[in-house]
């Protein structure tokens, strides 16, 4: 059965950095696609970033150039480093595996409990 342990959220200012890390566990981590998705307070989570099993990359536009996905298949780990951040980034983030179809990335079902990063101004 997939895991996914999400860690290394915090509390930080504005404009300052973090990352994020993904321990998965259950399946082959090379052969998966993967992604990190954020639920900000009050509102639907959405896809933040994802990464295909052969190096493809997607940014939702809120993020480009602030955040980079990175995976170690060797550790099984999925990263997000997350730099400039704002108020705006507050939310629980969340990884999963899952599939790319064309460009468009769907995670499979299984959610970990997600780590809170939240940006004070």
């Amino acid at each position: 059965q997939v895991q996914v342990v999400e860690s290394g959220g915090g509390s930080v200012q504005a404009g300052e950095s973090l990352t994020l890390s993904c321990g998965v566990s259950g399946t082959i981590f090379s052969l998966n696609d993967v992604g990190w998705h954020r639920r900000p307070p009050g509102k639907q989570r959405s896809l933040v970033a994802a990464a295909s099993r052969d190096g493809r990359t997607f940014y939702a536009d809120s993020v480009k150039g602030r955040f980079t996905i990175s995976r170690d298949n060797a550790k099984n780990t999925l990263y997000l480093q997350m730099n400039s951040l704002s108020p705006d980034d507050t939310a629980v983030y969340y990884c999963t595996t899952g599939s790319f179809l064309g460009t468009t990335y769907y995670p499979n079902s299984i959610w970990g409990q997600g780590t809170q990063v939240t940006v004070s101004s």
